[in-house]
């Protein structure tokens, strides 16, 4: 890369990592006119577009940016969940199912960035499901996930809840006390079992883990209206 290519490029680096996707889209295609095929352009091209919900355009520097590096696993998840989003499930599924293959240094190992992207994914559709009422299939892909990404603890947490959907409260506390294992200072967790202690009629448990993540965040809200619940209940 010559001097010229190298200051646009760690400028147009720059703005893209500080959010500033106009003026790295300007400076990412200067350098494609100054011929610069370098496939991280092209990846971060198609993220720009994703922003900005041009999907079909995306699409294209995402399959350009792996025309030049087919190894590129990141350029291959982006491009899955544009495919994916732009309707074209079975393409999706297929640069999905490569992306795995291809971080595979040894049988069933994955590369570590690749099985968080992919947790991600797995958490993502398990959002879906859960929004669409659908527990037992969201519980499926956080399992997926957590299968990845066993200490993913914003994921365990979901499972969690879910669980509690179903009504599984004991299975539930469970999990939420698995991600108080992980990071005992992740507040939506304490929350949660709180909330979950307090459906199961366990009041002082309750109060303890509302209290906990008080004084972890004290303008916590979620936190502060529990606890004033329990205050109207006790008067």
């Amino acid at each position: 890369m010559t001097l010229e290519r190298e200051k646009v490029y760690m400028e147009a680096r720059t703005a893209f990592d500080k959010g500033e996707y106009d003026r790295a889209e300007k400076l990412f295609l200067e350098l494609l006119k100054l011929n610069t095929n370098y496939a991280d352009v092209y990846n971060k091209l198609g993220f720009i577009y994703h922003q900005k919900n041009d999907l079909d355009k995306a699409a294209w520097f995402f399959e350009k940016a792996l025309q030049l590096n087919p190894g590129y696993t990141e350029a291959s998840l982006n491009l899955s969940v544009t495919y994916n989003e732009l309707g074209r499930f079975e393409d999706a599924n297929r640069i999905f199912s490569n992306a795995a293959k291809l971080a595979h240094p040894a049988p069933s190992v994955l590369d570590p960035y690749v099985q968080g992207k992919l947790a991600n994914e797995h958490a993502q559709l398990g959002d879906q499901y859960y929004d669409l009422g659908l527990y037992d299939e969201a519980l499926d892909e956080y399992k997926k996930a957590l299968k990845l990404r066993p200490n993913f603890v914003d994921i365990i947490t979901k499972a969690g809840i879910t669980l509690r959907e179903k009504g599984l409260f004991d299975e539930a506390i469970r999990v939420f006390m698995r991600a108080k294992e992980v990071n005992p200072r992740y507040i939506t967790a304490l929350i949660h079992l709180g909330i979950t202690y307090y459906m199961k009629g366990f009041i002082d448990l309750a109060v303890e883990e509302w209290d906990g993540a008080k004084k972890i965040d004290p303008k916590n809200k979620d936190a502060q209206a529990y606890m004033n619940m329990i205050k109207k209940e006790i008067i």
